[in-house]
């Protein structure tokens, strides 16, 4: 399965498969640091995300993100529509898939990447 997608969408999904890997509560500052974005950019990404109900946010200064679902019931496509809104997002193939075991390609220009997943 191949999709093409925004900067939004890819950091998207890395920051899903960090908070997933983390496993706990996350900073938002540190998982800006994880994913190698600003943490403004993580808040305005993450919205979507809080908004479906995937992810959590809790205020304060012990706050942060955390996943409140299991990622294998969010697929990739998903999480792309819920961040794209609507900006195009460019699918070819299966439009199934969980976000477990991506692999992120970097692809010119530098605001579109693939992501890989095995299948």
């Amino acid at each position: 399965m191949r999709l093409e997608v925004t900067r939004k969408s890819d950091l998207a999904v890395r920051a899903l498969r960090s908070l997933a890997d983390h496993g706990g509560r996350v900073k938002g500052p540190v998982l800006a640091e994880t994913v190698g974005s600003t943490s403004g950019f993580v808040s305005q990404v993450l919205h979507p995300l809080v908004r479906q109900g995937w992810v959590r946010s809790d205020p304060g200064p012990a706050g942060g993100y955390s996943l409140a679902v299991d990622l294998t019931s969010v697929s990739v496509l998903a999480v792309i529509e819920a961040v794209a809104g609507d900006e195009p997002a460019y699918v070819l193939g299966s439009s199934s898939g969980a976000i477990t075991g991506l692999e992120l390609i970097a692809r010119p220009p530098d605001r579109v990447r693939m992501l890989v997943a095995h299948e």
